[in-house]
């Protein structure tokens, strides 16, 4: 099973770069155009970005009690990142990389979607707040557009969305398992006209959610320690918006910090509220309008932004696709969690 959807995922992500070939071809020609010097920098505060992601799930595994080694862990996010990439199912498809390769190593599967949910909670937080720092700008300058504004609403509504489950996990193991039934059945009832069958085992919600409750309980009873994964949250954005930095002094472009934080903000914002995977095509396109509002022309801010992209999104897939493989084909046992 396990050789099956590792080639399921290679299968699906050949398919995806195929289609993205376009955008690839112009990465690789913007490349050419820029300051080898600094953009080999950029690729350096990428790796140091991958690390301050590592870090801030290998921290909030500890807090939950979870034991387990970096480098894996590393291995494994980017992993994940890439499934939610080529596989996109609303991010439940880089939480099915973190359950499975869990569950392989001894991890109890309601402690490590625990972790993964307080990672997405902080991360979908720390951008809610540089994106309104963003608008804040655009305002200011009169740029602000209504479609910015209401995407911003969908981005706060999904981090709420996502606080309030874990509230409800963290105070009552009798609610969260009673929504996970109900969520369950009606899964069931939707898929069974095609599987023929019981697609959600919704025996096991009970456990589930007493798995999470407990694991909740050390947020609920000493929340600081909470300050470290969200301090890594935040340096996780101020590392993307020094790459873009560096990309734009790598073109010889003069910028501003409020050129910067304006055009991440808009086009971050798009790669969480985008019907397309990571908001391949609506974030080039956001960043690019914001950009030539702000006095940039089109063919440099083309070229700024498809760099920038190529930096931090698809060396991410490459380095994702290799990791997947890896973490397929290596596992280790982990120890298991502390009470």
């Amino acid at each position: 099973m396990r050789r099956l959807l590792i080639l399921l995922a290679i299968s699906l992500s050949a398919f995806f770069f195929f289609s993205r070939i376009a955008e690839l071809e112009q990465v690789i020609e913007s490349l050419r155009e820029g300051d080898p010097a600094w953009l080999a920098l950029a690729v350096l505060v990428q790796l140091i970005w991958l690390v301050n992601v590592t870090a801030s799930f290998w921290v909030i595994y500890r807090i939950l009690g979870l034991r387990e080694q970096f480098a894996h862990l590393g291995l494994v996010a980017v992993s994940a990142q890439f499934v939610s990439v080529v596989a996109p199912s609303g991010g439940m498809g880089g939480m099915a990389v973190l359950i499975t390769d869990g569950k392989k190593r001894g991890l109890p599967s309601g402690r490590v979607t625990t972790g993964g949910a307080l990672f997405v909670f902080l991360e979908q937080s720390s951008l809610l707040a540089v994106v309104l720092l963003g608008l804040f700008f655009l305002f200011r300058l009169n740029q602000l557009s209504t479609v910015s504004v209401m995407a911003a609403l969908v981005l706060a509504g999904i981090a709420l969305g996502t606080g309030l489950v874990l509230v409800m996990g963290m105070r009552s193991p009798a609610l969260l398992a009673g929504v996970l039934t109900w969520l369950g059945t009606l899964l069931n009832r939707l898929l069974h006209p095609f599987l023929r069958r019981e697609s959600v085992d919704i025996s096991r919600a009970r456990p589930f959610a007493e798995d999470v409750y407990e694991g909740l309980q050390v947020v609920r009873k000493a929340p600081g320690k909470l300050l470290v994964p969200a301090a890594l949250a935040f340096s996780s954005k101020a590392l993307l918006i020094v790459i873009l930095g560096l990309i734009f002094v790598a073109f010889g472009q003069p910028f501003t910090i409020t050129m910067l934080i304006a055009s991440f903000s808009i086009g971050y914002l798009f790669y969480i509220v985008s019907p397309t995977p990571s908001g391949v095509g609506f974030v080039e396109g956001a960043m690019i309008l914001i950009m030539t509002s702000l006095g940039l022309t089109l063919a440099v801010s083309a070229v700024i932004v498809i760099t920038f992209r190529g930096v931090t999104f698809w060396l991410t897939l490459l380095y994702g696709m290799l990791a997947l493989r890896w973490v397929g084909l290596e596992p280790r046992p982990a120890t298991r969690p502390t009470s």
